[in-house]
């Protein structure tokens, strides 16, 4: 390493920041910003940070609102950060506005949107192994696995179809570990599509996922904790239920989620680990039970059943590639969310070493509750019964335990969905962050906290003049650095809006679909672009990297179940296709008004330096 670079570097830093210290030249400024490459039309064309993220005078060092303008150009003796790092650097928070001219990329305040959630690494391995289980665990293990069970035809290969499942999940979610650990930004595969094939490939992503993607799946968990609610007052029996009741009660639940996420980081973390905590418990209680149930026989109404004593556990097996095809779709449907870290990896305080080992815990540990969940469903409720019902949890509760065992799984199965709703509305947000802060949609999304202009050290200190109870109620929610409300507030008000859209729409039917095309689409071009990486930039620095094949398998996965969905649902394919080709015009549109006022902003800036005085104060002598 030449002396310029033999600081005595601090433990922990990703490879972006390092790539950021790495390129800045210490040296006078010569006013050049046209070192990126020319012909990288990213609009993270080596937006590297204009500031030395171990100098005291930083930002994120020293913690103050306003930031030196200082400025840097990027060093020939690390030639090929160019080709490696064409990235937003995690220290500046800066992700560049599309379409802005070189010369007004990376910039102190982070792009557009001001303020960086990446400057404040406060996520742990136990905060990301809560996200993926809060997602993964939603309410499809504790209503309806009667998908997979029909569509294999015996409990034993039923329980095969969901290893298999597992296992396929399981490749796609070490893939992201790979690439989040290479690039530890928040966005997810918005950054990865970016800066593997491009700003189109990410901004199309984005126009997918932040309109339909993320807000209709929270809102179908959102309708399904609202019944499973209502049920556990009305009586879990109940045949119909006023649906507008539901609804009403799953805005609630949004609502209080919103409010929750952005009060503080630390707020929403701690309420995803407090639930996934509950979850494990549930499945394992469900779990004892039904081997207690199996060994004594105890029924709360009827006989107990007797089906998996008398019957071989492959009796009936459905031979045909298309059942399978069906009941492996619906497992991978059921581990879907195993992508959900990923989406907040530049808020980890180690990113590198901590993706990898919340991937490899959290799929394990929910392919095995999965696993026991099912074998305690055959144990106590008859395969005809579990094939047949949405609401398979409650039955089991009823049929061990009565009507006090029903309405106490209904209310376990809400709160599960709460958790996974929680979950979604925190990696959502970082979603519509970023897409702020890269000029995908309008800049105010990129924006932090509530728009005031309060300094967060100077709010903490009032603290000091409260009662006992509020200032311990402060330290316990508040986030150790920031403070309240230091959250994307306006992100989350816009998943919320779209969220609660769609939960008053209520069809989901084509939603369903349109999920499982666009998803897997998107599944398959982020894994693809692994290998196209290992091609391209095979020095990259890479925390954990996986088999060349377990990318290689996802992919034939993925092609698989859209192959299927293609063949069974043309005219919803041809629909999804059709929602991702109009946003391609809405992108080079995005590009022409984030340039134009790139533009001005860089000429009014010139024009005040100049002239000695803002233009708006005419009045003054220059």
């Amino acid at each position: 390493m030449p002396p310029l670079y033999s600081h005595n570097l601090e433990p922990g830093r990703d490879s972006l920041e390092l790539a950021s210290l790495a390129s800045s030249d210490r040296g006078p400024d010569t006013g050049d910003d046209t070192s990126s490459r020319p012909s990288i039309s990213s609009s993270r064309k080596l937006s590297l940070e204009r500031e030395d993220p171990l100098d005291n005078g930083n930002y994120a060092a020293s913690g103050h609102r306003v930031r030196p303008e200082r400025s840097m150009s990027v060093n020939s003796t690390f030639s090929f950060a160019a080709n490696l790092f064409p990235l937003s650097s995690t220290t500046g928070g800066g992700y560049a506005p599309l379409g802005a001219p070189t010369a007004t990329r990376g910039h102190g305040n982070g792009g557009l949107g001001g303020g960086s959630l990446e400057k404040h690494k406060t996520l742990t391995y136990l905060n990301g192994l809560s996200l993926i289980v809060g997602l993964i665990i939603g309410s499809g293990i504790f209503s309806s696995p009667s998908q997979v069970n029909a569509n294999a035809g015996s409990p034993g290969a039923a329980i095969i179809v969901w290893v298999v499942a597992g296992i396929l999940a399981w490749t796609g979610a070490a893939s992201y570990a790979e690439l989040g650990g290479a690039i530890p930004l928040n966005g997810g595969p918005q950054v990865y599509l970016s800066k593997i094939f491009g700003e189109l490939a990410g901004f199309l992503f984005t126009w997918v996922a932040v309109l339909v993607l993320k807000p209709g799946s929270a809102a179908i968990i959102s309708i399904i904790m609202g019944e499973y609610l209502v049920r556990t007052f009305i009586g879990a029996e109940a045949e119909t239920i006023n649906p507008w009741i539901s609804k009403s009660v799953a805005l609630v639940g949004l609502f209080l989620v919103t409010f929750l996420n952005s009060v503080s980081t630390k707020l929403g973390t701690r309420m995803n680990d407090m639930l996934m905590f509950l979850k494990f418990v549930a499945l394992l209680g469900v779990t004892i039970i039904g081997i207690v149930v199996a060994a004594t026989g105890f029924s709360f109404s009827g006989a107990a059943n007797l089906d998996w004593k008398k019957h071989d556990w492959f009796e009936g097996t459905k031979m045909d590639a298309s059942a399978f095809a069906v009941a492996l779709y619906a497992g991978l449907w059921a581990f879907d969310g195993w992508d959900n870290t990923n989406y907040v990896v530049g808020e980890f305080r180690n990113p590198g070493r901590d993706l990898p080992r919340v991937i490899h815990t959290a799929m394990p540990l929910v392919i095995l509750s999965y696993i026991l969940a099912n074998v305690a469903y055959f144990f106590v409720l008859p395969l005809d019964t579990i094939n047949s019902t949405n609401t398979v949890a409650v039955i089991f509760g009823s049929k061990v335990f009565g009507p006090v065992g029903a309405l106490i799984l209904a209310l376990i199965v809400s709160a599960s969905c709460f958790g996974a709703l929680n979950a979604s509305t925190f990696t959502s947000s970082r979603l519509v962050y970023v897409a702020g802060k890269e000029g995908y949609i309008p800049e105010l999304f990129g924006r932090i906290g509530s728009g005031t202009a309060v300094d967060q050290h100077e709010s903490l200190t009032t603290t000091r003049t409260r009662s006992w109870f509020t200032k311990k109620l402060i330290r316990i929610v508040a986030d150790e650095d920031t403070g309240l409300f230091y959250t994307p507030i306006p992100a989350l008000m816009l998943n919320c809006t779209l969220t609660a859209a769609y939960v008053c729409v209520g069809e989901f039917g084509t939603l369903v679909t349109f999920y499982g095309v666009a998803g897997y689409t998107f599944y398959f071009v982020t894994v693809l672009g692994l290998i196209v990486l290992r091609v391209k930039e095979p020095n990259l620095e890479r925390p954990y990297k996986t088999w060349i094949t377990t990318p290689i398998i996802f992919c034939c996965v993925s092609l698989f179940l859209l192959s299927r969905a293609v063949f069974a649902q043309p005219l919803q394919t041809l629909l999804v296709v059709a929602f991702v080709v109009v946003g391609v015009p809405v992108y080079y549109w995005r590009r022409y008004v984030n340039g134009r006022s790139a533009v001005k902003r860089e000429v009014g800036g010139m024009r005040e330096v100049r002239e000695g005085r803002p233009w708006w104060k005419f009045w003054q002598r220059r």
